[in-house]
């Protein structure tokens, strides 16, 4: 039997929608290759309190999977622009900027332009989304996030015909990220979809985290969160997106393309060379569990991917 989060580790509803009010207010809202995008006890990190909640009930994505505790989701961390020490980020990043944000949105669009994070939210008011996280190294979370779809920014800047794929591009400022000093990864991290991918309601622009702002070490000021794929996926740090009519390249497919395709599916029938993708360990729980393919979201997705072989194209 699978141990289930204990309540005292969930934000008490009252606690959390007042803060979360009070943030939207003042306009906040806003192994040896192992995956920076998906995370032990580092520092006390400040967030939601952990009280049991108010009403006696606590967050859970719509399977009932209870979310993982914030301390977890925040000090268990892989970002290798910081360290390849998944204990070591938190403190690391504890002074890195997420704001003032800028993002730009060019390519294969007609309305190319710069976006403050503060004016996206105003734009495109955020939501909560609990969603699975499965990372490639096969542990997962339940992380409820706070964000707006991607679409609409895309909408926004009007793709051209010839849009085909939409790539990412993280910050890069190794005086400030320290890992981006070594030399054996192709900096800045970049990541892509399918414009079809991009453009599904399931795909978000993360702005926050358990109804505050999104910390550094997840990623602040921007990251994508696209759930039916593995961790490395969801880009942080995000300051530019491009439409481009080619497949981009992407970090960890340019290092190792056998390992760590282009899609990157979750995909439990599709082991990595070097361990097998049928389970998961919850972070904050102590047995496996069976992966889902598309982590649980298949319904939503699998129509894209209608005649494609995922074993090929993983």
């Amino acid at each position: 039997m699978i141990p289930k989060i204990s309540s005292s580790e969930i934000t008490p509803k009252s606690v959390y929608l007042s803060r979360r009010d009070f943030i939207k207010a003042a306009g906040v809202l806003a192994g040896s290759l192992a995956l920076t995008a998906c995370g032990v006890a580092a520092p006390e990190t400040a967030g939601p309190t952990s009280a049991a909640p108010a009403d006696g009930t606590a967050k859970s994505d719509e399977k009932g999977s209870p979310a993982t505790s914030y301390r977890d989701i925040t000090t268990y961390n892989n970002y290798y622009e910081f360290t390849t020490d998944k204990a070591g980020v938190a403190d690391l990043s504890k002074n890195f900027a997420t704001r003032p944000w800028e993002i730009e949105v060019g390519g294969l669009v007609n309305n190319p332009g710069k976006f403050s994070v503060d004016d996206l939210v105003k734009k495109f008011p955020p939501e909560e989304r609990i969603y699975r996280l499965r990372c490639v190294e096969a542990w997962s979370m339940v992380i409820p996030w706070v964000g707006f779809p991607l679409a609409g920014l895309l909408s926004a800047v009007e793709p051209t015909s010839a849009a085909k794929y939409v790539r990412f591009e993280s910050i890069f400022k190794p005086e400030e990220l320290p890992g981006q000093k070594e030399p054996w990864y192709p900096w800045p991290y970049q990541e892509g979809l399918r414009l079809d991918e991009a453009m599904h309601d399931l795909t978000i622009l993360a702005t926050g985290l358990y109804g505050g702002e999104l910390p550094a070490q997840n990623g602040g000021g921007l990251r994508l969160v696209v759930p039916w794929k593995y961790g490395f996926k969801s880009i942080k740090a995000i300051v530019k997106i491009e439409l481009t009519a080619e497949q981009p390249a992407t970090l960890w497919s340019s290092i190792a393309p056998n390992e760590y395709g282009f899609y990157a599916n979750v995909n439990p029938q599709v082991d990595h060379p070097r361990w097998s993708q049928k389970t998961e360990r919850r972070i904050g729980e102590l047995s496996r569990q069976a992966t889902h393919m598309f982590n649980g979201y298949a319904e939503q997705v699998a129509s894209l991917y209608d005649g494609m072989d995922l074993a090929k194209n993983y």
